[in-house]
């Protein structure tokens, strides 16, 4: 491997939450980082976007240390299982074109965001681990399951060093508040435009909220511990902050955090949402310690951004 090269990261998803603070945290270690506009909403336009940026990072990876995230996905628990379908069809094509350039000496890593919330919804006896057995109970959680097998079955077959990160409920500055998730995120949207916040699940829903920029710096993590595993290995990892709450008790936390009141309406709904999913984790637990930053902080800053996009007026989705 080259000592003069940086290494080389393409980030798949570097639009949403997750991989534009992956971004960011890669570039700040030194990372040279790749991103691409993806059509996703046009299948085939989509993978052939991906086939060629493929080419273009595999013939630039030669010789360096790279990584190659997957933080792309516009699902969400609701969506239906046709809309993603489709989603699943083009990450398949995606990861067929791993390993047909792998060299014997490759020191690269493949990392994939799932769910843990949408892995773990019909599992028993929480708080939930990489041991657990993923029991899905709706389209969303099917889906992220069958991308987890179709890239472990590819570093199998190939070679390739995979991370298959579990993630808890992630929040921060930059989400897209257009879709029905995030919570968190949504509680600073009322806040900011004084509108009730619609509740689809009971207050006493446990989850784990894990801030982004403490998980961009975790995915990196993992992937500097993955580059230690066998060839061929796929391995799991829950990230997750460990300090799980209650609704009620985020709902209150924000009504602290924003010193006003907070309106909140209770709304009948909420398909494929369980009452606890407290996560934990059983490897690499030194990566764990990364998630610092607390509710509180994560909340001002989350609601910071959000306020300065509603006052600015624009589109309230980054994309």
């Amino acid at each position: 491997m080259s000592a003069d090269l940086a290494p080389l990261a393409w980030v798949v998803g570097a639009g949403g939450l997750v991989g534009r603070h992956l971004v960011t945290a890669l570039r700040r270690d030194g990372w040279e980082v790749r991103t691409c506009n993806v059509p996703w909403d046009d299948e085939a336009a989509a993978s052939a976007v991906l086939a060629e940026e493929y080419t273009r990072f595999s013939a630039d990876r030669a010789g360096r240390r790279w990584l190659l995230a997957w933080c792309a996905g516009a699902g969400v628990v609701a969506t239906s299982e046709e809309a993603l379908a489709g989603e699943l069809r083009v990450f398949e094509r995606f990861v067929g074109l791993l390993g047909s350039d792998a060299a014997a000496d490759d020191d690269g890593v493949v990392f994939l965001a799932s769910s843990a919330g949408g892995l773990y919804a019909g599992s028993s006896r929480p708080p939930f681990t990489e041991r657990t057995a993923p029991a899905p109970l709706v389209p969303y959680g099917r889906t992220k399951l069958a991308m987890e097998r179709v890239l472990t079955d590819a570093a199998a077959r190939t070679g390739v060093r995979v991370v298959l990160g579990r993630l808890a409920n992630v929040y921060g500055p930059g989400q897209t508040l257009g879709k029905p998730q995030g919570l968190l995120s949504q509680l600073c949207l009322s806040d900011a435009t004084t509108r009730p916040l619609p509740v689809f699940v009971s207050l006493d829903t446990i989850r784990d909220y894990v801030f982004v920029t403490d998980l961009a710096r975790m995915i990196v993590r993992c992937a500097e511990l993955a580059r230690a595993a066998a060839p061929g290995s796929a391995v799991v990892k829950v990230l997750a902050s460990g300090r799980p709450v209650t609704v009620g008790h985020l709902v209150g936390e924000a009504r602290r955090v924003f010193h006003r009141p907070l309106r909140t309406v209770t709304v009948p709904g909420g398909r494929g949402q369980v009452l606890d999913l407290r996560l934990g984790s059983v490897r690499w637990t030194e990566v764990d310690a990364l998630a610092a930053t607390p509710l509180a902080a994560g909340l001002a800053a989350t609601a910071a951004d959000v306020r300065a996009r509603v006052v600015a007026g624009g589109p309230l989705d980054r994309r």
